[in-house]
């Protein structure tokens, strides 16, 4: 994109705008396997009758295709697409701004290094951990969800049925086992993209 508009930095707006589609076009791609990992995962507490039991993915991947369809795997597809756009906007603009915000402090001088790269994704994994938990929560449900009379609940349906029972807090529930595991993550990708982009000389973030 820099080669395509002939500038160092791209502008706030260009990086939501390709931060969003790059999202978007993994949502779209990951969303079977996600379909399968869900259902795995929430095999452990459901009754016997209601569980899946794949053997592993490849298995429940063949089994969603051969005995539901192919359009099984568009499941959730929209709160995953959601999601997966939120994360990749949440977690590149808030280190941006968060890395930006660091080296512009005038109280505490800091280099850009290490530990303004560390501080600067971990708020960008917090950011966005929160900002998926709603979506993330109904694409879960989405996905593991029973038939019923041989019908499949809508998105609509699960979101008021969740909203009735467990209250506004459902959409936040997971949060702690998702932060463990998106900001190490983010952690790790940007101290490697930094030291990546060094070594290649690229405009950094």
């Amino acid at each position: 994109m820099q080669q395509v508009t002939g500038k160092e930095k791209l502008s706030a707006s260009m990086t939501i705008a390709c931060a969003g589609l790059a999202g978007g076009a993994a949502g779209m791609i990951g969303n079977p396997t996600e379909i399968v990992l869900v259902r795995m995962c929430a095999d452990g507490v459901k009754e016997p009758s209601q569980r899946y039991s794949y053997g592993n993915a490849f298995k429940g991947i063949v089994r969603i295709g051969r005995d539901e369809g192919l359009a099984t795997f568009t499941r959730g597809l929209a709160p995953n697409l959601i999601r997966s756009i939120l994360m990749n906007v949440a977690q590149i603009v808030v280190y941006s701004k968060a890395k930006a915000r660091l080296l512009s402090n005038k109280f505490y001088s800091m280099d850009d290094g290490v530990p303004v790269h560390i501080i600067a994704s971990l708020t960008a994994g917090t950011v966005a951990t929160t900002v998926c938990a709603p979506a993330d929560v109904l694409k879960s449900r989405i996905q593991s969800a029973a038939t019923v009379s041989g019908k499949k609940p809508g998105m609509l349906q699960i979101l008021v049925r969740s909203l009735k029972e467990e209250g506004p807090r459902v959409l936040m529930k997971g949060w702690t086992p998702a932060w463990l595991r998106l900001t190490p993550h983010t952690i790790l990708t940007f101290l490697f993209m930094e030291q990546l982009q060094r070594l290649v000389g690229s405009k950094t973030l």
